[in-house]
C-alpha cells in the first residue's frame, strides 16, 4: 500500500460548517489518516464539531490552525488542490484515481497535502495556483456539487485502497512550498521592474507562469538557480543605461 499515511495531510480552507469539521475528521480516521489542517474558517471546538466526529474526535482536538493557506504549506513537497469548477486557471485537473498514481510515481520525502476550499465557493485561482496539482471528482452535470466530508472521503478512500508502491528509479525531490512562494514572489517584484508585467494587474499573467512551473515541479537546486537568475536580471537592469536592457 502507499505509504502516506505519517506524510500526508488534509487542509480545509475556511470551513463554514462546524459539522462538516467533524465529519471530515471521521472520514480522515476511516481511512487512516490523522493530520488535519484548518485554514481560519468556524470554530472546530464547537459542539456540533464533536458530535459529528464520532470516534474521531482526537482527529478534531489535533487539528492544526493557520491563518493562510500558504503558511498551511509551507513545509509540504507535493499538494493537491481540488476543485469542481474548471477554467482558463483551472486546467490540467486530474481524478481522484490519477492523483494516486502521480504520488505513487512521485514519492514525497517531506509532507504532502490535500486541499478542500469552503463549502459554498471552492478555492480561489490565487490559492489553487499554490498547489501543485489539481484534481477534481466526476460527477453528474445535472448536480456536481458534493458535501465537503464526502468530497474528502472519495480522495481519502483512493489513497486507502492504492496497492502501488515507490518506484525503484531515483526520485527527484520536489521543493517545499515556502521555497516556491518565496521565488515567485522574487519573480514577479523582477518581471514588474522590467516591464514585462502590467502593474495595474500582474497576476494575469503570474498566475499562468506558477502553473508552467508547477508543471515542471521544480527541486531546491532549480529554484536556487531561477532566483540566481531573477537576481541577475536585477543587476543587469539596475547597471544598464536606461532603456538598453
Amino acid at each position: 500500500m502507499l505509504n502516506y499515511k505519517e506524510k500526508m495531510s488534509v487542509i480545509l480552507v475556511e470551513p463554514q460548517s462546524p459539522g462538516n469539521i467533524g465529519m471530515v475528521c471521521r472520514a480522515m480516521k476511516n481511512m487512516g489518516l490523522s493530520k488535519l489542517r484548518l485554514v481560519k474558517g468556524c470554530r472546530h471546538d464547537h459542539p456540533e464539531a464533536r458530535k459529528f466526529a464520532v470516534s474521531a474526535r482526537d482527529v478534531l482536538e489535533n487539528a492544526e490552525q493557520y491563518d493562510t493557506l500558504n503558511d498551511a504549506l509551507s513545509d509540504c513537497e507535493i499538494s493537491v488542490a481540488t476543485t469542481r469548477r474548471l477554467g482558463k486557471y483551472r486546467q490540467e485537473v486530474s481524478s481522484p484515481e490519477e492523483i494516486v498514481a502521480k504520488l505513487e510515481s512521485h514519492p514525497a520525502t517531506k509532507s504532502t497535502a490535500l486541499v478542500f476550499g469552503r463549502e459554498d465557493s471552492g478555492l480561489t485561482n490565487d490559492e489553487l495556483v499554490q498547489c501543485t496539482w489539481l484534481a477534481t471528482i466526476p460527477s453528474a452535470d445535472e448536480y456536481g456539487s458534493l458535501n465537503l466530508a464526502q468530497a474528502v472521503l472519495v480522495f481519502c478512500y483512493e489513497l486507502f485502497r492504492s496497492k502501488g508502491a515507490p518506484l525503484s528509479r531515483q526520485t527527484r525531490t520536489m521543493a517545499y512550498s515556502a521555497e516556491l512562494e518565496a521565488m515567485y514572489c522574487q519573480m514577479e517584484e523582477t518581471l514588474l521592474r522590467i516591464g514585462f508585467l502590467n502593474p495595474q494587474n500582474p497576476s494575469h499573467l503570474m498566475l499562468s507562469v506558477r502553473r508552467i512551473f508547477a508543471r515542471a515541479e521544480l527541486d531546491s537546486r532549480e529554484v536556487a538557480i531561477l532566483r540566481g537568475m531573477m537576481s541577475q536580471i536585477d543587476w543587469a537592469y539596475a547597471t544598464s543605461p536606461k532603456g538598453k536592457l
